[in-house]
């Protein structure tokens, strides 16, 4: 009769990352050459998931591994949106982590976390360099209706590079194929991209824009606390 066997499931990176375990992160990032950036399902990035339990160690070694203090998810927050300590707070903000900011709905990191962290909201508020009172740090000037989220560039990016990739594929095919040469061809396509790039980032600003104007004020971010548990192994 054959033993049975138990199947352990692995820890994704946003997982292991929020737990402390730094020995499947490095596995992750050094063995399956994941990004210490890379956004899960919901836009949230192992640096969102290590900040927000104060794993430091993973945060020391994200940040030796390319990862960006200053990471924005869908919602224009960075890892220091969602930290949970003071001295979290500070391990970022040492490491260039800007205080000074405003996500998609014109919020700070500090007035962000106000609510349910005030020694941290405290603590940032003291270093912001353009503090000047209670009142005008509650009148943000929201960023620019034309700026896209760092996620939705990317993912534009990456595609438009692909694609661009595919068709570069294709002419040198066809050209080979048919004795020709595939230069001026090839210079159409290049064109094409750039002008399909700017269309894009048009098209982008303007559904970041309408984002925001349809924004329901009573939203809420839990799942702040829960983004880890989604995404691949």
């Amino acid at each position: 009769m054959p033993v049975p066997t138990r199947v352990q499931h692995e820890k994704n990176i946003w997982i292991a990352a929020g737990d402390g375990d730094l020995g499947r992160v490095r596995e992750l990032i050094e063995g399956q050459s994941l990004s210490p950036n890379v956004p899960d399902a919901h836009t949230y990035t192992p640096m969102h998931a290590a900040a927000s339990y104060g794993q430091l160690h993973v945060l020391e070694y994200l940040i030796s591994q390319g990862g960006d203090v200053n990471v924005t998810d869908s919602d224009g927050d960075t890892p220091l949106y969602v930290v949970e300590s003071v001295e979290t707070a500070r391990f970022l903000v040492e490491r260039g982590a800007v205080v000074d900011r405003r996500n998609l709905e014109g919020i700070s990191p500090a007035e962000y976390l106000a609510e349910d962290f005030e020694e941290v909201s405290d603590y940032l508020e003291g270093i912001s360099p353009t503090r000047t009172s209670d009142a005008a740090s509650r009148t943000p000037s929201p960023p620019h209706p034309s700026v896209p989220s760092q996620y939705a560039q990317d993912a534009a990016s990456e595609q438009l590079t692909s694609s661009l990739m595919q068709s570069v594929r294709d002419v040198m095919q066809h050209a080979e194929a048919e004795g020709r040469d595939p230069e001026e061809e090839l210079r159409q396509i290049v064109g094409r991209t750039v002008l399909e790039s700017v269309a894009a980032g048009i098209g982008m600003s303007m559904d970041a824009q309408e984002s925001r104007d349809g924004r329901d004020d009573t939203e809420t971010s839990d799942a702040k606390r829960t983004r880890t548990d989604d995404g691949p192994g």
